[in-house]
């Protein structure tokens, strides 16, 4: 390949997409840059739901169906091979009136149509059997047994790590400012940490993928934030839910659910509002109020409980329908826009679909031999034993042993490894999405000035650059 260039793909964003592209690209023989304007998985990728989709709601025929059916799979697989925490509950969407329950036959057949044939109806008793504290009044429920939770913050981090780890260039904190094709082919891409060239452009910019798009002298869509604020509550509500409960959706949005998740709390959420500002991630006393009403109806004894956080996601809505991709192997373009809340599920197929079109359009890629280094992630899951619980862990190494967050029992020893991983955290909130540190019931009163010393004993920062940047 040619050497004219610094490398032969620059890949913008590292989310969910980008981060995922980085690794499937990095098993070939590629010089590669991977770019975000702030961290790993630190945009819109880690304010999710952190469902993994089966696709069965999909639009038939759209590459979104396609590529989350694949992806479920992957991620499935992945999440084994590499310790991302995922746990097995299913999910169950409820309908609360006729016309809802009405809407199951057409549910059901675009399941189908979309390859999923495991959805089934099930009666209103057996509903109540399987989620006692369901709210009064539901109709009955359709199953969808392959919906499950899955951490949204490791599987980024996950991709991210063995891509570093077999040779990709990671600048963080480097927000792309422009793109200029050279007379010669490829690109110069223009940052506020300097230039660098590339062969190809890989657009995966989530909520400013139709601002990076503009940037390479194109046009076709834009992406309107759609706001989700979601509340989440204590431990002590876990027990209430088995499953994930899904509200029969509509056109815009899959509407409001109730789901446990791998770290022990229940969500309530999200609302679907579409909004002017990119960084608009406050949440609002509107949202959270309607979100409470929602609450009441299908789980009245949830909203009860006390209140741990609340945050707002965005997702990258756009005026279509699908998925905006796109190869071109004349300018070297590449771009993985409009891409929604179903990112996190289909975001290993994306990379499949983006390396064989690559192919097609001449790249002729040359895997490398040695393949992609053997990973595994910390856990940070609650279905599996965490280091504070395993006493042979903790004999060998003292520091497993030292709990600082003592809301999510997160030990000194695991900050230390953190600190010195392949791409360790830069400040506050990079370290809550590496260890669950400072996401307990006190969210850091009590912890926070312990944690941060604890990171700074390992890292470049101090105690006081750590609560300076934005956590």
């Amino acid at each position: 390949m040619s050497r004219s260039h610094d490398y032969d793909m620059a890949i913008i964003g590292a989310g969910d997409i980008g981060s995922a592209l980085a690794r499937e690209l990095a098993r070939f023989d590629l010089r590669l840059a991977l770019i975000d304007a702030g961290d790993v998985g630190a945009g819109t990728s880690k304010a999710n739901t952190a469902i993994l989709h089966t696709g069965y709601d999909a639009k038939p025929s759209t590459m979104e169906a396609k590529l989350v059916a694949r992806g479920h799979g992957l991620l499935m697989t992945y999440a084994d091979e590499v310790g991302i925490p995922l746990e097995r509950t299913g999910a169950l969407l409820v309908a609360w009136n006729d016309d809802q329950l009405a809407h199951y036959p057409a549910i059901q057949d675009n399941a189908r149509r979309n390859g999923y044939a495991k959805i089934r109806e099930i009666s209103r008793d057996e509903l109540y059997r399987r989620e006692p504290s369901l709210g009064h009044g539901a109709l009955g429920a359709l199953e969808v047994p392959d919906e499950h939770i899955i951490c949204p913050w490791t599987p980024p981090l996950a991709c991210a790590t063995q891509a570093v780890l077999a040779g990709t260039d990671l600048r963080r904190d480097t927000r792309v400012t422009g793109l200029d094709r050279l007379r010669d082919g490829g690109w110069r891409v223009e940052s506020t940490r300097g230039a660098l060239s590339a062969r190809w452009v890989i657009n995966a910019a989530g909520l400013y993928s139709d601002e990076v798009h503009r940037m390479a002298g194109r046009e076709g869509f834009t992406v309107t934030p759609r706001r989700g604020e979601l509340i989440v509550f204590d431990k002590l509500s876990r027990p209430l839910v088995k499953h994930v409960l899904l509200p029969v959706p509509t056109g815009t949005t899959k509407g409001v659910l109730v789901a446990p998740t791998v770290f022990g709390n229940v969500l309530l959420g999200p609302t679907a509002v579409d909004i002017d500002d990119k960084t608009e991630t406050r949440t609002t006393a509107e949202g959270l109020a309607a979100l409470r009403v929602h609450g009441e109806r299908i789980m009245p004894e949830l909203v009860s409980h006390e209140v741990t956080a609340t945050y707002t996601g965005l997702r990258a809505a756009t005026e279509h329908p699908d998925y905006q991709l796109t190869v071109d192997g004349t300018d070297g373009y590449v771009c993985a826009g409009g891409v929604r809340s179903t990112g996190l599920t289909s975001a290993l197929a994306l990379a499949e679909w983006v390396r064989d079109e690559l192919d097609a359009a001449g790249e002729a890629l040359r895997e490398r031999p040695e393949g992609l280094p053997a990973l595994r992630m910390p856990n940070i899951g609650e279905a599996s034993p965490r280091p504070y619980a395993q006493p042979e862990k903790i004999a060998a190494d003292p520091a497993y042993g030292d709990v600082v967050c003592f809301c999510e029992r997160v030990t000194r020893g695991e900050i230390r490894d953190a600190a010195h991983s392949p791409i360790p955290p830069t400040d506050l909130d990079g370290l809550r999405r590496r260890t669950r540190t400072l996401m307990g019931r006190c969210q850091g009163f009590y912890c926070g000035a312990h944690v941060a010393g604890a990171l700074a004993e390992h890292s470049a920062q101090t105690v006081g650059e750590l609560w300076e940047r934005p956590s």
